[in-house]
């Protein structure tokens, strides 16, 4: 049981790396604020989200679902039993973040479509892992 939560623990973290990595990727290479820009005022960080072009919300959106997938399948990996509710906690745990940063940022409406795809991609970890353990049977 511990071994299962320090699983959880560690494809959370892990996800959330890979997930901030992408995002400083594309906020600090890929489309970088204009001088000037105070991206921790939020007033000011939604007017540079408004300013990005879509392909900027594509890595947005592989971001998170990395985040669900790896979190998912290091949890699902690393956990002793329960595979798939180790990988679905960590997909839930990324749609109630998903949930809170569309709540703060105004992003495209169409990037809604993330929200159900936390789950998706959670459950495809942990069904790679389940297939994985079945056949070292």
């Amino acid at each position: 049981m511990i071994r299962n939560a320090f699983a959880v623990l560690a494809g959370y973290i892990v996800g959330s790396s890979i997930n901030m990595a992408l995002i400083q990727l594309n906020m600090q290479k890929l489309y970088p604020p204009a001088e000037g820009i105070d991206v921790s005022d939020p007033a000011q960080f939604n007017s540079y989200i408004a300013t990005l072009p879509g392909a900027a919300f594509l890595v947005i959106l592989a971001a998170h679902l990395a985040q669900s997938f790896v979190g998912a399948w290091i949890a699902a990996r690393l956990g002793t039993s329960h595979t798939m509710i180790l990988a679905m906690s960590i997909g839930v745990l990324s749609l109630a973040g998903g949930i809170m940063a569309m709540t703060m940022i105004e992003g495209p409406a169409w990037l809604m479509i993330e929200l159900p795809l936390y789950l998706v991609v959670a459950w495809a970890a942990g069904n790679i892992e389940l297939k994985r353990r079945a056949t070292l049977t």
